[in-house]
């Protein structure tokens, strides 16, 4: 069993940046898949990063490549989403997801078995 509580949403400027942290609490983090996710107003839930047990392999969705980096200290339980250059877009609630079904199952919602509670961030034009 796993417990995720994310922090560090908020409101911001288009072209600002902001850091998410996921921290996580029970057993065994560094063998879990670790993911973001988002869902903004009236959409379904979509896939932002991902990043392996040891933090090797990393991956992006497409409108996020270039300008948010994910990361985690597995010495901490503690997983990061680093947000550069936002967009009005980007404005969703974001969640933090663990997984232990490997690595090729990355982005789909469906793999993951736990989640946090979601944090607010919100762009302004």
């Amino acid at each position: 069993q796993v417990q995720l509580v994310e922090s560090g949403g908020g409101l911001v400027q288009a072209g600002g940046s902001l850091r998410l942290s996921c921290a996580a609490s029970g057993r065994s983090f560094s063998s879990y898949v670790m993911g973001w996710f988002r869902q903004p107003p009236g959409k379904e839930r979509e896939f932002v990063a991902a990043i392996s047990w040891g933090g090797g392999r990393t991956s992006y969705a497409d409108s996020v490549k270039g300008r948010f980096t994910i990361s985690r200290d597995n010495a901490k339980n503690t997983v990061y989403l680093q947000m550069n250059s936002l967009k009005p877009e980007d404005t969703a609630v974001y969640y933090c997801a663990a997984q232990n079904e490997g690595w090729g199952t990355e982005m789909a919602v469906r793999r993951y078995d736990y989640w946090g509670q979601g944090t607010q961030v919100t762009v302004s034009s």
